[in-house]
């Protein structure tokens, strides 16, 4: 993630030193020497390393709003649930430091603004990843999913392979448990007529 202008630079350069040496041990004066500007320079963009962690939210997440408002204008098809699937993993790889920085900062990021923010947003995915009224199997199915591309991303680094291909993984068993629970949720609410012109056999009345 290497990003131009100075308000970039700030928040790559903090979430570095979050990684390194964790949020709480980290002052607003390290950011402004590993910078080499001065700490009312900082300022000007940053009052507090909250500002700066919430501000890294908002960018960097944005792909994510704009993929669920995307989402709600779609069909429930199977082929969109796909889609937005396939998207989610992009969203989090262009923000993988961020994400990297909130699996190690649980604690502190429960007390940010972001911490809710960001619960919300993954039932609204979850929402619009499910079929209205499936079985609580099914539900588990895709919250696990989103949940399988979040501990994937994390978790498979210190697994030996090609990213690409762990990546691709990573995806495909996320799709299969969406593909899963969408295919039982639409197989539940077929009528008898619909599976017995699909089988060839009359339902019973």
């Amino acid at each position: 993630m290497t990003r131009g202008n100075t308000r970039q630079r700030i928040q790559d350069v903090a979430l570095e030193l979050f990684a390194e040496q964790g949020y709480e041990r980290t002052s607003l004066r390290e950011i402004a020497e590993r910078l080499e500007v001065t700490k009312a320079a900082l300022y000007y963009h940053f009052r507090t390393k909250e500002d700066i962690v919430v501000s890294l939210f908002k960018d960097l997440t944005r792909p994510i709003d704009e993929l669920i408002e995307w989402s709600k204008q779609q069909p429930r098809t199977l082929e969109i649930k796909r889609e937005i699937l396939c998207r989610y993993q992009e969203a989090l790889s262009a923000a993988a430091p961020l994400f990297r920085f909130m699996q190690e900062n649980q604690a502190t990021v429960r007390e940010l603004s972001i911490g809710e923010t960001f619960k919300e947003r993954m039932i609204a995915l979850i929402e619009l990843v499910q079929e209205p009224g499936s079985c609580m199997t099914d539900r588990v199915r895709c919250i696990s999913a989103l949940f399988t591309m979040h501990a994937g991303m994390f978790f498979t680094q210190n697994v030996e392979g090609d990213p690409e291909e762990k990546r691709e993984a990573i995806l495909e068993v996320a799709i299969d448990l969406v593909t899963q629970a969408h295919h039982r949720s639409q197989s539940q609410t077929e009528t008898p007529w619909a599976r017995r012109n699909e089988t060839g056999l009359t339902a019973e009345p």
